[in-house]
């Protein structure tokens, strides 16, 4: 795949999940891209996947422009950016995009060293739900432990509410309430304690610090509004341990010292399929020797939101949780890559 091509391939898809605009925005991107600027020597000086299972050059454009949007650093651009629309979309956008790719070549140099970082808030909704399973089987207090946790946004659901329409789960005083299009019976309810929490990224941010939160926010599509809305509500509560390395040499230490009483419950959402073949093989093998030596007063929970072979978006992530003593595997349903409809297809027994 070529840039032009991963261009077009990510405008498919951030078409598919909800954004136009983005749609709009790769594509003027990919019809109009700048040859000989020193953006694209750069980018031509990347081997391997370019596209958004590797590099992700598209997304990381897209993000540095975004930034400089939302640090006011070019008017002409913020003025064909949502909420505003252009009066001649496809040209004005086409010239303010051209143009800040020229005037402002050193800070989008500089932004596009680090590859595209999210921290999508609405996920939680699947990890609330699933840890209420687990808390059915276990009723413990849990000891948390999230891989790939860029930001820890999502190791705060416990203070998150969700909204179900027909019920509602969570604080009384919630920092943000997550409202997904829910299809299927009511999650259980039992109400998980977490006792514990740290989570692991090979590049953590702090939500806390203006320039961390900045790249959390770039990288949010710029007519999501919303989301944008719950990222700066969830960082404003954000206090767990997010440790820099990698994932499974972490979840080695972490399953050590997993405390006597809790349920260790390992989380991660649409990050283990960023994890080369070989550290996902070390991780299951870690993990499964782990639950093998778990016992009624130390149970072990695994539960993921990823993946299964759904390139184009629409039918979701698989949310799947595995428990130990007695090695269950339970296929809870599926969700929207961002959290925005979750198809629940368990039922208490």
């Amino acid at each position: 795949m070529n840039l032009i091509e991963a261009f077009r391939h990510q405008a498919i898809s951030c078409t598919a999940l909800g954004s136009p605009f983005m749609g709009q925005l790769l594509n003027v991107l990919a019809n109009n891209w700048p040859v000989d600027s020193a953006l694209a020597q750069k980018f031509a000086r990347f081997e391997g996947d370019i596209g958004p299972a590797g590099h992700s050059l598209p997304l990381r454009t897209a993000g540095g422009l975004h930034a400089l949007v939302l640090t006011k650093q070019d008017a002409g651009l913020a003025r064909v950016y949502p909420p505003h629309t252009a009066t001649d979309t496809d040209t004005d956008l086409r010239e303010a995009v051209l143009t800040a790719l020229e005037t402002h070549s050193e800070f989008l140099l500089d932004w596009t060293d680090s590859p595209p970082q999210t921290n999508e808030v609405r996920r939680s909704a699947a990890l609330i739900a699933g840890a209420r399973v687990a808390v059915t089987h276990f009723d413990l207090p849990l000891h948390l432990s999230e891989l790939g946790a860029s930001g820890g946004l999502n190791l705060m659901w416990d203070l998150y509410g969700l909204d179900l329409t027909q019920e509602q789960f969570g604080p009384d005083s919630p920092a943000l309430t997550l409202k997904p299009d829910w299809t299927g019976a009511m999650p259980p309810a039992a109400t998980p304690k977490i006792a514990t929490r740290a989570g692991v990224d090979l590049n953590p941010l702090d939500p806390q610090r203006a320039d961390h939160l900045l790249r959390l926010s770039a990288y949010l599509w710029p007519d999501h509004p919303e989301r944008l809305s719950l990222t700066r509500a969830a960082a404003s509560v954000m206090d767990a341990q997010i440790d820099a390395g990698d994932a499974i040499d972490w979840l080695s230490g972490r399953l050590s010292g997993a405390p006597q009483g809790h349920l260790h419950l390992i989380q991660h959402s649409v990050a283990w399929q960023y994890f080369p073949s070989a550290v996902q093989a070390r991780g299951t093998a870690l993990i499964e020797t782990a639950g093998a030596q778990a016992t009624p007063d130390r149970p072990l929970g695994w539960l993921s939101m990823e993946s299964d072979g759904d390139t184009k978006g629409g039918k979701g992530a698989l949310i799947t949780l595995r428990l130990w003593p007695g090695d269950i595997t339970l296929n809870l349903g599926r969700a929207d890559f961002h959290g925005r409809w979750i198809d629940w297809q368990y039922k208490d027994a």
